[in-house]
């Protein structure tokens, strides 16, 4: 990969880790509010709950970006941290912050309910 294809990646990133940062701040959504209203109390819990797995969600995808941005440093980005293969350029154009190639990814994925232990295993045997 070039320099010039390294930076372009770097400052997308930067801009999303950014955006990202600020989203994370942001934790008005899951504040307690009573209401003497049940149905009302129903509601908030709901919108919290919302609100908790918005920012769980952008939480993760943070850390990816930051652990995207190391390997950019590192000089591992753009390589399949399982299979070390290359990933694909259109890959990183739609994900920049990817680990994986999409080969891995969909291992990853289809085993995403077993614990990390099985998913490290199977990642083994597929390569």
């Amino acid at each position: 990969m070039t320099k010039s294809e390294l930076n372009k990646y770097k400052h997308v990133l930067e801009a999303k880790q950014a955006e990202l940062v600020q989203l994370v701040r942001n934790r008005d959504g899951i504040a307690i509010e009573k209401s003497p209203d049940a149905l009302d109390e129903v509601q908030h819990a709901a919108e919290r709950e919302l609100a908790i797995r918005n920012l769980d969600r952008e939480s993760n995808l943070l850390r990816n970006v930051r652990a995207a941005l190391r390997r950019i440093d590192e000089g591992s980005f753009g390589v399949c941290l399982h299979c070390e293969e290359d990933i694909s350029p259109k890959r990183l154009a739609a994900v920049p912050w990817t680990a994986f190639c999409i080969q891995c990814q969909e291992i990853a994925d289809r085993n995403q309910g077993d614990s990390a232990d099985n998913l490290d295993e199977l990642l083994v045997n597929a390569a």
